[in-house]
């Protein structure tokens, strides 16, 4: 195509149709009183409501902030913002934990036996099924949301990173080898860059597995956040602040993920199958 810019144009295009028509069905039975709209408030009410929530709840006033402070003031942003502190500080400290322990088992068969079966007991359990026991040790705050997501954030970088190291090609090893790479060397310009692919992968589905986490968790252990929020609309009842609460999580998420597969790209633009742009 003689503009690739525009095929691009329209593969995003596309991929709108299939929301748009929901869209369109939804607000269509919803004026047509098919469904109840306590239940099922209409995209619009969702969007009225979505925009409430997004605005500042007081009119400016230059005497107690400045107007960036007073534009960023609803109550959308400071719940988004408390999420997203929780979810990157404990997916920080989630990997903190994993990169380590994950290369070193990849690396040594004796250390991967060591830790392995603790491992294996302790990753089948779901990060929610820490709830009561977090409660228990940190109280209520930030502390036991923190825990969880570092716990949901950690298993999937751990066997992402255990499985890039161990299959790592023989051939980048054996031709280190020849060249007479140190133990050092080898670890550091073969076998981490070769397990790298791996490591983002878990990354991103550890950002991901965070990002959830974090919801349930604000629905329980906090009193600010896109959880609370959500939970804060079931007790009265309030629908389209529950949907629009939602649809908020999904934007947030799809801008991590995005930003998480930009991240990959750039760093991965020497592995084959991944083109720079």
């Amino acid at each position: 195509m003689k503009y690739p810019w525009l095929k691009k144009f329209a593969e995003k295009l596309q991929g709108l149709l299939v929301p748009l028509v929901l869209l369109a069905m939804w607000q269509w039975l919803s004026s047509q009183a098919i469904v109840n709209p306590q239940i099922l408030p209409a995209p619009t009410a969702v969007l009225a409501k979505w925009w409430e929530y997004l605005s500042p709840q007081e009119a400016y006033d230059p005497a107690k902030a400045g107007y960036l402070a007073w534009l960023f003031s609803g109550e959308l942003i400071r719940d988004a913002y408390a999420s997203l502190y929780r979810v990157m500080l404990g997916f920080m400290i989630g990997a903190a934990m994993a990169l380590p322990l994950g290369l070193m088992m990849g690396a040594s068969d004796r250390i991967y036996k060591l830790f392995n079966p603790l491992i294996q007991l302790l990753r089948p359990i779901p990060p929610i099924a820490f709830i009561p026991l977090s409660i228990l040790w940190f109280g209520l705050g930030n502390p036991p949301a923190i825990f969880l997501i570092v716990i949901g954030a950690f298993f999937p970088i751990l066997m992402n990173t255990i499985a890039g190291v161990r299959n790592v090609d023989s051939i980048y090893i054996r031709a280190a080898r020849n060249l007479g790479a140190s133990q050092t060397t080898m670890f550091l310009r073969v076998i981490l860059p070769a397990a790298t692919p791996y490591i983002l992968t878990g990354a991103r589905i550890g950002v991901g597995t965070a990002f959830i986490v974090v919801i349930v968790a604000e629905m329980i252990a906090v009193n600010n956040g896109l959880g609370y929020r959500i939970l804060e609309a079931r007790e009265f009842f309030w629908s389209d602040k529950i949907i629009a609460g939602m649809f908020s999580i999904g934007l947030l998420g799809l801008a991590i993920d995005t930003g998480m597969n930009w991240l990959n790209n750039y760093l991965l633009k020497w592995h084959r199958g991944i083109e720079g742009n």
